[in-house]
């Protein structure tokens, strides 16, 4: 599972699980490249860890097709982690309103696509490339009063399938993890009755921090995890099974 000397392409790498996976690459020895709008706060990620820093707007095509004409090719890994998840839950799906929907499905689905489409070329040079899609489990159990990030996340883990089948004769290896809610600020907002539902749903109680499915995403992105391709892991302690 050595991610040594690999190249690897974080998005949404500011803070959360992107900041948490982003350090514990680092500290195997991977070469990152990190990306999120949040330049501020990614460029001090970046700054602490080593790596390369390049803003990116996952609404704008352009903005990501610049960031992968700037990628140092080879390129070993992506992790698309980059996502809209926060104050976009709490309501039934009758009152969404259409310009949230939008937004979610443009950063979450679309921007997922626009990235894997310009990080191919990087991959592909790499022979060993490897892309890991953040999903969630709400989409394997089906969370109600949350249904864009839902179809969102739903998406992801079909697109997974896709595109493992697309990249598979190329060497690359699409893989898709499915956490629950981890304690990072993008969860803060999330009612106690959630986090509850989670903590004592779990096959082991609790909650789950980023740091818990660090080791899964580096597996995910060596060249040992060409077989789980087109797979999406649950990784969250059991409290869904596949």
């Amino acid at each position: 599972m050595s991610v040594s000397g690999r190249h690897i392409l974080v998005t949404g790498a500011a803070r959360g699980l992107g900041a948490v996976v982003a350090r514990h690459l680092a500290e195997a020895g991977a070469n990152l490249t990190l990306a999120d709008i949040l330049e501020d706060e990614g460029r001090a990620v970046a700054a602490d860890l080593g790596a390369d820093f390049q803003r990116v707007d996952l609404r704008d095509p352009a903005s990501v097709e610049t960031l992968g004409n700037g990628l140092k090719a080879p390129l070993h890994g992506l992790f698309n982690n980059g996502a809209i998840a926060t104050g976009i839950g709490g309501i039934g799906f009758e009152d969404v309103d259409i310009a949230t929907w939008d937004r979610v499905m443009e950063v979450n689905v679309r921007g997922t696509w626009l990235m894997t489409r310009a990080a191919a070329p990087a991959l592909r040079a790499s022979g060993s490339g490897r892309i890991v899609n953040v999903a969630s489990d709400t989409a394997l159990w089906g969370a109600p009063n949350l249904l864009s990030y839902v179809a969102s996340k739903g998406a992801i883990i079909s697109m997974t399938r896709s595109l493992a089948r697309e990249l598979g004769p190329d060497g690359i290896g699409v893989t898709a993890i499915a956490p629950g809610i981890l304690t990072t600020e993008s969860t803060e907002y999330v009612p106690k009755p959630r986090h509850d539902l989670y903590e004592l749903g779990r096959a082991v109680p609790g909650p789950q921090p980023p740091e818990d499915v660090a080791g899964t995403i580096q597996f995910l992105l060596s060249e040992a995890a060409l077989t789980l391709t087109g797979q999406v892991l649950p990784v969250n302690r059991g409290f869904t099974f596949t």
